[in-house]
């Protein structure tokens, strides 16, 4: 009984730290506009890759945390949904493709959806809704269903897994916790000189950006990895992450969590339905966008412009639900945790997503020369 205590009493610290540091990326993307969406709309519109940079640094820092963690013994950096030995090519990049498409149409993906929130957007909370149902609909529902027996069917297989520095591991003998941080400090390292070489790049609002979200994604993976890491439950004698609805240490990441938490406010007094990581970080991700909002004045009340504005935010609100989820995460879940890991599904899942997005620039295009 007293470990059964104690592992509980480590679960809530683990959920109270997994607030914070959501809460913390929430009030830094809302404090410096920090949008994936946003980036590739700079550079298509404007020729301006300072956001992207921003991203680019944030996914450098990330990746250094992450297999310096590693290097350290403090996670086991072969512990993700991103590493794995399974491929799952065609649903990372149909699902990105789907998410960039439908993040365009709302105007942000699901991380910036749960920050406009924070700051008082109204259609924001109708877009998380939709996506939060599209999402546990590809999870358990109809279009899970199809998913599973579409794209879900073609993949391949790496025996070393997915990530990177697992080959380099395999092909050299290397030591693994060694060869991770090399690859990290080369291929992170020229992220982050690549975003500090812009043109302008090097303010404030930038490098909190990109070290501060880098540095968010990383601390996220120690509370999952380390900090709520159990060798051994005291019932199952197996180890655990406390907290982890996957089974295995997590980041951030915004699309599936986001069921999860509707599934939590629907079902709140079944006793079976308990908090869980996910949960807690889209809550905390609003809190933080929210502080931030009331410190800086700028919370606004915002509603929808019109029919077209209402349709547009729907539809893409479902294309990031099931987009997201066919693609094992979003822009920051594949996109800043998962390549993190330097893993080539996340690679692949991105490529999907800007592609995507791109298309949907098109689109509006097309919308605007109608009228």
């Amino acid at each position: 009984m007293e470990d059964l205590a104690a592992l509980q009493s480590l679960q809530q610290t683990v959920l109270w730290a997994a607030f914070a540091v959501a809460a913390a990326f929430g009030y830094i993307a809302q404090r410096t506009h920090f949008c994936t969406m946003g980036a590739i709309s700079d550079i298509v519109n404007m020729g301006d890759w300072t956001r992207m940079r921003m991203w680019g640094m944030a996914v450098g820092v990330a990746a250094i945390g992450f297999y310096g963690l590693g290097w350290l013994g403090l996670i086991d950096t072969g512990k993700t949904l991103y590493t794995g030995s399974r491929i799952i090519w065609l649903s990372a990049l149909v699902g990105g493709a789907l998410f960039g498409f439908g993040m365009v149409l709302t105007s942000g993906c699901g991380s910036k959806t749960l920050v406009r929130i924070g700051g008082g957007s109204l259609k924001s909370l109708v877009v998380f809704l939709v996506m939060g149902l599209a999402a546990w609909m590809t999870l358990r529902g109809a279009t899970g269903v199809l998913r599973t027996a579409t794209v879900d069917r073609a993949t391949f297989e790496i025996a070393a897994g997915a990530a990177v520095p697992a080959w380099i591991t395999a092909a050299t003998g290397l030591d693994a916790g060694l060869a991770g941080l090399l690859c990290a400090l080369v291929l992170g390292g020229a992220l982050i000189a690549w975003a500090l070489l812009g043109r302008d790049f090097l303010r404030f609002d930038n490098l909190l950006a990109g070290l501060g979200i880098g540095a968010v994604i990383a601390a996220m993976w120690w509370v999952s990895g380390h900090l709520g890491f159990v060798p051994e439950h005291p019932e199952t004698l197996e180890p655990v992450y406390l907290g982890s609805n996957s089974g295995r240490m997590e980041s951030l990441t915004f699309t599936a969590p986001m069921a999860f938490a509707l599934d939590w406010l629907v079902f709140f007094s079944d006793q079976s339905k308990v908090l869980s990581f996910g949960v807690v970080t889209v809550v905390g991700v609003v809190v933080g966008s929210l502080g931030c909002a009331l410190i800086e004045r700028s919370f606004r009340w915002e509603g929808f412009r019109d029919t077209r504005d209402t349709a547009l935010h729907l539809v893409g609100g479902a294309l990031m639900g099931v987009g997201g989820v066919t693609a094992l995460g979003c822009t920051v879940g594949q996109g800043l945790s998962g390549l993190s890991t330097l893993s080539l599904t996340s690679a692949i899942a991105v490529a999907g997503i800007i592609g995507g997005a791109v298309l949907g620039f098109k689109f509006q295009l097309w919308l605007l020369e109608r009228e």
